[in-house]
């Protein structure tokens, strides 16, 4: 089975627009390749270091893909994965939690959990 959690970068300007607006059209990238790009918490790691490397400030959000239904697609991407896709805007009621992206003592990325 599928996870039904997969995760969002964003920067702080990026998740202060979801929270004013209630939902997120996509980053440059996403609107450019017409759909949100994902990560399961198994790919996050890597998704930073490739994507998001030397930024400061990014944001975590934890997303519900189920209540996305079908607008979540599984396409295959790097490495030969599958990452989960979004073919439609983020909106805050899909969004479980989120937090400042920050490391455990360990090194692995701390994830956001709802309080």
């Amino acid at each position: 089975m599928p996870d039904v959690i997969a995760y969002k970068v964003l920067t702080a300007d990026q998740l202060e627009a979801l929270e004013r607006e209630g939902r997120f059209a996509g980053a440059p990238v996403d609107l450019a390749d017409g759909y949100i790009h994902l990560s399961t918490a198994d790919q996050l790691a890597g998704t930073i270091d490739k994507h998001f490397a030397g930024q400061d400030d990014l944001q975590l959000a934890a997303v519900d893909l189920e209540a996305l239904g079908e607008a979540v697609k599984w396409d295959e991407s790097r490495g030969g994965q599958l990452f989960p896709h979004v073919y439609a805007p983020l909106t805050l009621d899909i969004v479980l939690a989120y937090s400042p992206l920050a490391y455990e003592p360990d090194g692995s990325i701390r994830l956001p959990v709802a309080g």
